[in-house]
């Protein structure tokens, strides 16, 4: 149940028709885990607190760079050589008190994704490199836990929606690179184009969350930043995926 200071703060969207309080609710039960600390991460994170989240754990491995704070809006000049999750957990706290954290500071990967999603209803991939959205795609294949998977470089971004014995990300991406040519680190990326991103997949979040709207299910959402347009293309479970297809299940 909202206390009465929660049903003050979070009463914009409860006066919305299709959001009300049994939305708000749900939202403030849900858990999330959101990996990466990043562009995406921030944005989505913060969104996500200010909404009324109940509880996000968070991974990153690194700490705050003064090359960071022109895209991670979570953090400040006097977050930098702080670790990402220790100066996001402390700025997401002040956004909301009521809000359950859980730092971690480590990298994903096979070994450490089981336990990072024990009693996850939903995980966020903010991640800058296919390995790790790989490693993470196959985890919540397995575990049968949602996956909201986004990627930012340049001006452009996309985002889909994995659900638990629907098309998984190597399904989409079958022909998937050994190693990433393009990072935000070597070819660059618009201060905005991880704000937008990061905004819409903490969008997505909370439809699902409060609203159960799976809407980018076997849709891929491509995001052009210069034309200031988006699409979307289908696409469909391979029988063959060699990590969602019924022989690998």
């Amino acid at each position: 149940m909202l206390n009465d200071d929660q049903l003050l703060r979070f009463s914009r969207q409860i006066l919305l028709a299709e959001w009300d309080i049994d939305a708000q609710e749900k939202l403030s039960s849900s858990r999330v885990l959101m990996i990466g600390m990043g562009g995406l991460g921030c944005p989505a994170a913060m969104s996500l607190a200010r909404a009324g989240l109940g509880f996000l754990r968070i991974i990153d491995f690194d700490t705050v760079d003064e090359s960071n704070l022109q895209r991670q809006t979570l953090f400040n000049t006097q977050d930098i050589g702080q670790p990402k999750v220790l100066a996001a957990q402390k700025s997401l706290k002040d956004i909301n008190p009521w809000i359950e954290i859980d730092a971690i500071q480590d990298r994903v990967d096979a070994k450490n994704l089981p336990s990072l999603l024990t009693h996850i209803d939903l995980v966020l991939d903010g991640s800058d490199n296919f390995a790790t959205r790989d490693a993470v795609n196959k985890a919540c294949v397995d575990a049968k836990v949602p996956l909201l998977s986004a990627a930012a470089i340049g001006f452009e971004g996309q985002m889909t929606l994995i659900l638990p014995d629907h098309a998984c990300y190597r399904c989409l991406f079958q022909d998937a690179p050994d190693e990433d040519d393009r990072r935000c680190a070597d070819t660059g990326v618009l201060a905005t184009t991880t704000a937008v991103m990061g905004a819409m997949q903490a969008h997505m979040a909370l439809l699902f969350l409060g609203m159960g709207i799976t809407s980018l299910s076997e849709r891929l959402l491509l995001w052009d930043g210069l034309a200031c347009s988006q699409r979307q293309i289908r696409y469909q479970k391979d029988p063959t995926c060699p990590v969602c297809s019924a022989k690998n299940t």
